[in-house]
């Protein structure tokens, strides 16, 4: 396995990272999709799990876990500057305060949703990629890409929606924020999975890799081990 970090690798992790400040800034809207509700978020939240999918597959666990937690650490950072932005003073003539507090101010209880529905949706996501690739020999990745998602994507929607909006929303409401949420995006990642599958292909060719995770320790926090 390689120990050095490609430009590759480096460019998805950065697209990760990207995917998710902007799913949780969208996420401040609720749109309707047809009958249904759901947070504005699954508009490009599911990229970040194509990308997860493709670290994944290719560096395997151990870079995932990397990349995880560096998203992570961008969204803390991304948070504590949203509330430092807020809390200085605005400039006499702005009249903006408001919306831009609105817009980026997302209460403790939001942003302590998110995150921990993000690294248990990511984790477990990563987790089912690497495990089903050694149990099918790295065949059948269609298959192994969508149930990682649906197992990743359904933890994910279902603790971002119940630490965020129980005793807001009625039962009913969350339900189906969770329900629509989680078929989003699994559609999602089954319609762009051709396309999934032509970049997993080409960046194992540039890369030179298929990593099969033999020996990997599944911790979360082994983080010595990248």
């Amino acid at each position: 396995m390689k120990t050095k970090v490609s430009v590759t690798f480096m460019l998805a992790g950065i697209l990760f990272a990207a995917c998710l400040i902007l799913s949780n800034i969208l996420a401040i809207k609720i749109m309707m999709i047809g009958p249904w509700s759901a947070p504005a978020g699954v508009l490009i939240f599911p990229l970040a799990y194509i990308i997860n999918d493709v670290i994944a597959e290719v560096w395997g666990y151990q870079k995932a876990r990397l990349i995880i937690w560096a998203g992570f650490g961008v969204n803390i950072l991304a948070a504590l500057f949203f509330t430092l932005a807020i809390a200085a003073p605005s400039a006499p003539f702005w009249e903006g305060q408001d919306a831009f507090a609105t817009t980026l101010g997302n209460a403790p209880r939001i942003v302590a949703a998110s995150m921990a529905a993000y690294l248990v949706g990511s984790f477990l996501n990563a987790y089912v990629m690497s495990r089903f690739k050694i149990m099918s020999k790295g065949k059948n990745f269609s298959l192994r890409a969508i149930v990682s998602t649906l197992a990743g994507e359904g933890a994910d929607s279902l603790i971002f929606i119940t630490v965020a909006f129980a005793g807001i929303f009625p039962l009913q409401v969350m339900l189906t924020m969770i329900l629509t949420q989680a078929l989003i995006k699994t559609v999602y990642e089954i319609l762009v999975l051709p396309l999934t599958i032509l970049i997993v292909n080409k960046v194992k060719k540039i890369e030179g890799i298929d990593t099969f995770d033999y020996n990997v320790s599944y911790n979360p926090f082994s983080l010595k081990q990248v």
